[in-house]
């Protein structure tokens, strides 16, 4: 099979286009440390790839969440050095889910610009499947946050009905795991915490402490599934070699 070609490298101003930002978010966070520093081509213009891609869509997402600089700052640091973008997208992806689902109406022109490529039907049927779009009256309902991963996803050779299977799968274990979590904390945290106090305050910093917890919960999913699914995959194509 031929090597999938490169993506493009982007410049500050496509960068910020292709996430839905201002170029002058991208230099903030820059600034901070919180994207690592372009690429310097010729004329000393800046050019970026698809792990700064990923990685502003996931500073986005946890600042939606409600996390602070400082806070998205630390939890960067504690990812792996040599994530790639669809790592970094998946973290994304996992993180977004805690939020309650917010999808954008957008053209099929403003889609395509979006994944920053065409999209053929067959493109369309495959990303409708993985649940990153929908049909809607002027055009779709695209889930932003999984644009990426799933256009990534296109370019894999997988088929629509195995998409859908692998969805199932994944929705069944991950609605089972957000129950049993939510019921341990309730349980084990929230009951004991709340219950004969009467202190609005109190109350309330559980909440919030609640609602910070489900950044590094979310981490916590990802790194046990990623290094599951490694040993998984070695047990099944390599140990049987």
């Amino acid at each position: 099979m031929a090597e999938q070609a490169p993506e493009p490298m982007l410049t500050v101003d496509e960068l910020a286009a292709r996430a839905g930002v201002t170029v002058r978010t991208v230099r903030f966070y820059s600034t901070r440390g919180l994207l690592p520093p372009p690429v310097i081509g010729p004329r000393r213009v800046g050019h970026y790839g698809p792990e700064h891609l990923s990685r502003l869509a996931l500073i986005e997402e946890l600042q939606h969440q409600g996390m602070t600089l400082s806070a998205i700052e630390r939890y960067l640091d504690a990812l792996p050095d040599d994530l790639s973008a669809h790592d970094l997208a998946i973290h994304r992806a996992m993180v977004s889910s805690w939020a309650p689902d917010s999808p954008q109406e957008v053209s099929r022109e403003e889609l395509e610009k979006r994944a920053g490529r065409s999209l053929s039907d067959a493109d369309v049927l495959r990303l409708t499947a993985m649940n990153v779009l929908a049909p809607a009256a002027e055009g779709f309902r695209v889930d932003v946050g999984l644009l990426r991963l799933g256009v990534a996803l296109l370019d894999v050779p997988i088929a629509y009905e195995t998409i859908v299977a692998a969805r199932t799968v994944l929705l069944e274990h991950a609605r089972t795991a957000a129950h049993e979590l939510t019921a341990l904390f309730r349980d084990e945290v929230w009951g004991p915490f709340t219950r004969g106090e009467s202190d609005p305050e109190r109350v309330e910093s559980m909440k919030a402490l609640s609602a910070h917890m489900q950044p590094m919960v979310v981490q916590a999913l990802v790194t046990a599934f990623q290094r599951s699914l490694k040993g998984e995959l070695r047990a099944a194509f390599v140990s049987g070699e």
